[in-house]
């Protein structure tokens, strides 16, 4: 086992709904581990403990930058130590919720994975040519919808959903500046351990000086955008990963008033 020296830039590859979070290491594709472990609900720990008593692991301690812009080192595996770890999972001791899922890693990894890498993108081969044509359909409707919002959303926020979009169309992953990818209050506050409860009861306070601290830098509050929160449609502002210094502000000066 080696260290990867330098941070390294995460892919999510899209997986049954699901994503596999992958890096290049001397070009070839390596999984991070503690993501696809707990998807399936599994404990990572006992799982990692059980990997480095193996002789066929081949992992590296990679070091990446998280959501709260600070470098931590993550465990990857190759392809074939992650197929002879997904052989060593027996299906009946996961819960009913996660098998299929389970199951779809054991039987489809090694070609979603390796076609991302090696063809640019994953498609089911299963894909019927009127599943196909169902996708198109989507897409060109979710442009359509994206077209109409030019001037009404956030542009950078827009781009970003452009980029998605057409990423998904390809079976690929967007090439994006880092910056300009979507941040909301609820993911920042999940991020920082905020949850249920006490994330209904912050978000709200947080959200109003949040947009006083950008109205301030910006001369202008941020774009919007409607999304489903709490059962119900709510036009909410729209921020990017170039925002999360703002974050920051915020949460300190809320730390600091004992608010959080």
């Amino acid at each position: 086992m080696n260290e990867v020296r330098g941070t390294s830039q995460i892919v999510r590859i899209p997986f049954h709904g699901n994503e596999v979070h992958a890096t290049d290491v001397d070009g070839k594709p390596f999984v991070f581990l503690r993501p696809l472990v707990e998807s399936i609900g599994m404990d990572y720990s006992t799982q990692i403990a059980k990997l480095r008593s193996r002789s066929w692991v081949n992992r590296r301690d990679i070091p990446t930058v998280a959501a709260d812009g600070k470098t931590r080192v993550m465990v990857a595996v190759d392809v074939p130590t992650l197929l002879m770890w997904l052989a060593t999972v027996n299906e009946a001791k996961v819960s009913d919720a996660v098998r299929p899922l389970l199951v779809a890693y054991q039987r489809e990894s090694a070609d979603a994975i390796n076609g991302y890498w090696t063809q640019g993108g994953a498609i089911n081969p299963r894909a019927t040519e009127d599943q196909l044509d169902g996708l198109l359909g989507r897409v060109k409707a979710q442009a359509d919808i994206l077209a109409a919002l030019r001037d009404i959303v956030d542009p950078r926020w827009l781009e970003s959903k452009a980029r998605h979009l057409a990423a998904r169309a390809l079976g690929e992953e967007p090439e994006e500046d880092l910056q300009s990818r979507p941040l909301t209050v609820g993911e920042y506050l999940e991020d920082r351990g905020v949850k249920n409860a006490a994330l209904r009861k912050v978000s709200m306070p947080f959200g109003k000086r949040l947009v006083n601290l950008y109205v301030a830098r910006n001369g202008s509050a941020p774009g919007k955008v409607r999304r489903f929160i709490n059962g119900a449609q709510r036009d909410v502002y729209v921020y990017t990963e170039a925002d999360r210094q703002l974050f920051d502000l915020v949460w300190d000066d809320m730390a600091a008033g004992a608010m959080l």
